[in-house]
């Protein structure tokens, strides 16, 4: 009965591995167009990702539009008004932001913090569909797609209207939290 001891998994950029039991998080998008699996940067945005956990948990998210949708871009939810004017953080208040040098909007699938200015994060939040270099420092990077990017591919698709607003229903059905310790071997 002897158990052996699992090998460390590579980190990227020459950081230290975690072990397998290091417990990343993960939060899986059960949207109306399919299911998307988002790995959380807990360590380097712990306010985003409190936040953005806690609203997972308790249904917040739950039944909320995606309600503006660039091509290109990105797409954007997490506001239960539905108008892109709403959603509060779980402090009831704005919380600061948690801009990270080394973690940019360099890809598709980056998931960020929406705001309206410096330090004005509430719930709501995007996923970027391309490279957004002019976002960067000016935004909570707090995750990325790391499971169900054709899911990001019908949301790209989705026809909107000239406010970038869609015109089909997109919507949030549900969150499911992941602790996840393999949430890099999935790139």
């Amino acid at each position: 009965g002897h158990l052996e001891e699992r090998p460390r998994l590579a980190a990227p950029r020459g950081e230290p591995a975690a072990p397998p039991t290091g417990g990343k998080m993960a939060v899986t998008l059960h949207t109306n167009v399919g299911d998307m699996k988002l790995e959380l940067f807990c360590e380097d945005a712990p306010l985003a990702c409190e936040n953005f956990l806690a609203l997972c948990a308790s249904g917040k998210y739950d039944g909320t539009k995606f309600h503006r949708n660039i091509k290109g871009f990105m797409v954007q939810g997490g506001d239960p008004t539905g108008t892109g004017k709403g959603g509060l953080s779980i402090w009831g208040n704005k919380f600061k932001d948690e801009v990270k040098a080394h973690l940019k909007h360099n890809r598709r699938g980056i998931l960020s913090m929406a705001n309206s200015g410096p330090n004005t994060n509430g719930s709501q939040f995007f996923l970027t569909y391309a490279k957004a270099k002019h976002l960067d420092g000016l935004y909570t990077v707090f995750g990325r797609v790391i499971h169900g990017l054709d899911v990001l591919d019908s949301l790209e698709k989705a026809p909107v209207d000239a406010k970038d607003r869609p015109t089909i229903d997109l919507h949030i059905v549900r969150a499911t939290i992941h602790a996840n310790p393999f949430a890099d071997t999935a790139i």
